[in-house]
C-alpha cells in the first residue's frame, strides 16, 4: 500500500481550515499529520476534528517547527504574515507548500518565489477546479474580443473576507491582461466615485459586494456594441477549495523545487 500523504492544515479553527481537515480525513490517500492555528485560539489542545463529532488524534497546536517535523505538506489558507512565517519553516524543513492565501502585497509575492528555489509550492488565489477552468474560458475569450468589447468584473463575498477584490476577481484580470499582452496594472480600474468622466478605453474595471455568507460569485462581462458576454463562477460549497488543494498535493508529490499554480496542477497550460 502507498505511503498516504502526511498533510498540515494551517488556520485549523477556521472555516476554511475546518473544510480541509474534513477533506484530508474522508480521503484515502491522505493523513492529517498536524493541525495549526494561532497562539491566542480557543481552540487550541483541541482535537483537530471535534467540529465533526469525532476524534482524528491530532491535536491543534500553535507550534509550526513541531507541526511540520511529521508532515510532507502544508495546506495554507490563513492570512499573508502568518502564510510567510510558515513558508519559512517549510524551507527548514524541506516541506512543500500549497497557498490558498490571497492579499499579498508585491514583496510577499517574491518571498514565496524565492522559498520556491527550495521547496515547491502551488499558488493559487483560488483553488477549485471550477474556477481555474472558467479562466482558460477567460483567457480564450479575452483573445478572441481584444478589439471592441470593455470588460468588468464582479465579485461578491461573505461579510467576513477582509481583502477586495478578492484573490480571485485579480487573477481574472491577470489572466485577460496577459492574453492580450497587457499588464493589470496599467489597465485596472478599482473604484469609481463622482464624476469619473468616460470610460477609459482598454479598463479593466472591477466591482466588490460584501454581504451574509455568500462563499464566492464572479461575473466577467466583456461588453461590446449590440451583445454582451458573461462568464460567471458561483461557489456554493468551500467544499471545492479542499478538494482542489489535495489534487495540489498530489501534484507535488512528484516535483521538485518550483513555484507552480491551479493550471500546472490540472494540466491547463
Amino acid at each position: 500500500m502507498t505511503t498516504p500523504y502526511a498533510i498540515a492544515i494551517a488556520g485549523a479553527s477556521g472555516r476554511m481550515g475546518r473544510m480541509l481537515i474534513e477533506a484530508v480525513l474522508g480521503a484515502e490517500d491522505c493523513t492529517l499529520s498536524a493541525a495549526l492555528d494561532r497562539p491566542d485560539s480557543p481552540a487550541l489542545g483541541q482535537d483537530a476534528a471535534a467540529f465533526l463529532g469525532r476524534t482524528s488524534g491530532v491535536t491543534i497546536g500553535a507550534d509550526v517547527e513541531t507541526a511540520l517535523r511529521a508532515s510532507r505538506f502544508l495546506i495554507d489558507f490563513t492570512r499573508p504574515q502568518g502564510t510567510l512565517v510558515h513558508l519559512q519553516a517549510c524551507v527548514r524543513h524541506g516541506v512543500a507548500m500549497v497557498i490558498g492565501t490571497t492579499g499579498f502585497d508585491d514583496a510577499q509575492k517574491a518571498a514565496i518565489e524565492a522559498a520556491a528555489q527550495h521547496i515547491p509550492i502551488v499558488l493559487a488565489p483560488n483553488m477549485s477546479v471550477g474556477v481555474n477552468v472558467t479562466l482558460k474560458l477567460l483567457e480564450l475569450a479575452a483573445q478572441a474580443l481584444r478589439d471592441g468589447y470593455d470588460i468588468e468584473i464582479v465579485e461578491a463575498h461573505h461579510r467576513h473576507k477582509v481583502d477586495a477584490p478578492s484573490g480571485t476577481a485579480l487573477k481574472m484580470g491577470e489572466v485577460i491582461a496577459a492574453a492580450q499582452g497587457r499588464r493589470l496594472q496599467d489597465c485596472a480600474v478599482y473604484e469609481r466615485v463622482g464624476h469619473t468622466g468616460e470610460r477609459p478605453a482598454g479598463a479593466i474595471g472591477f466591482a466588490t459586494v460584501r454581504g451574509g455568507d455568500v462563499v464566492g460569485d464572479h461575473t466577467v462581462m466583456f461588453l461590446g456594441s449590440g451583445e454582451r458576454i458573461e462568464i460567471t463562477h458561483k461557489s456554493s460549497s468551500r467544499a471545492t477549495y479542499a478538494q482542489g488543494s489535495l489534487r495540489a498535493v498530489r501534484f507535488l508529490a512528484t516535483r521538485r523545487a518550483g513555484l507552480y499554480d491551479m493550471f500546472d496542477v490540472l494540466g491547463l497550460r
